[in-house]
């Protein structure tokens, strides 16, 4: 469906200072709309957990998730690489 609709120029000036294209800006202000409307159709997880099953998951997980002698600063640094 499209719909055309009439948008204030200072609005328009701000979208376009900020590098992105209105069309997208707007499509995106009308899903997060109808995301914020409809809570349970955006939950990713399993629902939200308390902070100390969220802890115990984390601790959990560093079990088997191993840097093996790389640092952090490396990992930032190939990141920015790619």
């Amino acid at each position: 469906m499209q719909v055309t609709i009439d948008i204030p120029d200072h609005l328009a000036a701000q979208v376009q200072a900020r590098g992105l294209a209105l069309e997208a800006y707007i499509q995106n202000l009308v899903v997060s709309e109808e995301a914020a409307s409809q809570p349970h159709l955006v939950r990713l997880g399993p629902g939200p957990y308390s902070p100390a099953e969220a802890g115990r998951n984390i601790r959990e997980m560093r079990k088997t998730n191993r840097l093996d002698g790389l640092k952090i600063k490396d990992l930032i640094e190939e990141g920015r690489r790619v």
